[in-house]
């Protein structure tokens, strides 16, 4: 059967060192992978999610040392939130008072009690809380109390002109529904995964369009279960909404084609498959840099000019 949801949230950093302090330590994530930009082999490529590294918890970050702060605007992600045990709230509120993290004060949205806040390149972020996640599995290798720690995405939110053309394509292709409109937001939900299973579109006629950069989002990516499940998708793109992706890619951990929705947003569909065991032991990801294949011959040069992580 096919989980429907978010795969994982690409954005743009400045010093790397910098963003695993904040999302490693701070946040409390599992750095589950660290490799290279695979078209900038001079720049690192940093996973974090959860223990097991799964689907639907997985932030990753091209950090470039000098990047320019990017500017918030129409075509681009505006949010991006993660789950915390509705209880959390105040324990979070407090850790970010304590680590001088920019944030508002928790709000209802759909329901929801939502802490925003922001990383260290100006990255909007929000925990929201949901009841009844205390006993699902979290990442224990942090100074954050499991009982307090992340339990992967619950949403983004997209900044557009129009939601209509983008909310087509989340029903048609990648299996959400609408199920609620409040204020200028309108919400979309993936049933069958309970991780990352909500867009939020916001409509924002007249502003400017986003000008990418440090804290912006790259892309988003959505999950197919295998390569069949990605195909597919690939045809309704093309037969009902006259989009072409690319030719499919491989990142070794996942296999991905990427396309421009209506409003301008980067999605990717990623594969499940093979994930992220497939070249380091589960118990050990994230502590070595792992290199593809065509780049092995180059590690040598490309470890002496990667900046200094620890």
């Amino acid at each position: 059967m096919q989980i429907n949801g978010i795969h994982h949230v690409t954005a743009i950093a400045g010093p790397a060192r910098r963003n695993l302090d904040f999302y490693g330590r701070v946040l409390g994530l599992r750095l589950v992978k660290k490799t290279v930009n695979f078209d900038d082999p001079g720049t690192y490529h940093l996973y974090y999610g959860d223990a097991a590294a799964a689907p639907g918890t997985i932030l990753t970050f091209f950090p470039w040392e000098h990047a320019a702060p990017g500017r918030l605007g129409v075509g681009e992600t505006q949010e991006t939130v993660f789950r915390i045990p509705a209880a959390a709230i105040g324990y979070w509120t407090h850790r970010f008072v304590e680590h001088g993290v920019p944030h508002d004060a928790p709000v209802k949205r759909f329901g929801e009690t939502v802490l925003a806040f922001r990383d260290r390149d100006g990255m909007r972020l929000a925990l929201v809380g949901v009841p009844g996640i205390e006993t699902e599995p979290a990442w224990s290798g942090s100074d954050v109390p499991v009982e307090h720690a992340i339990r992967g995405f619950h949403s983004v939110s997209l900044l557009l002109e129009d939601a209509a053309p983008t909310g087509a394509i989340l029903s048609d292709v990648f299996g959400f529904r609408e199920v609620g409109r409040e204020d200028t937001l309108i919400r979309y939900r993936a049933d069958g995964a309970p991780l990352g299973n909500v867009i939020d579109l916001r409509v924002a006629g007249g502003f400017l369009p986003a000008r990418q950069g440090a804290g912006s989002v790259h892309h988003i990516a959505f999950r197919a279960a295998d390569d069949a499940a990605e195909e597919a998708m690939v045809r309704k793109l093309a037969e009902n909404h006259g989009i072409r992706t690319t030719e499919q890619r491989d990142r070794n951990y996942f296999r991905s084609v990427y396309f421009r929705e209506p409003g301008r947003v980067l999605f990717e569909i990623a594969t499940d498959i093979p994930g992220f065991a497939v070249d380091e032991p589960a118990e050990s990801l994230g502590q070595a840099l792992k290199l593809p294949a065509g780049l092995e011959k180059q590690r040598e040069r490309i470890e002496a000019i990667l900046p200094t992580l620890v």
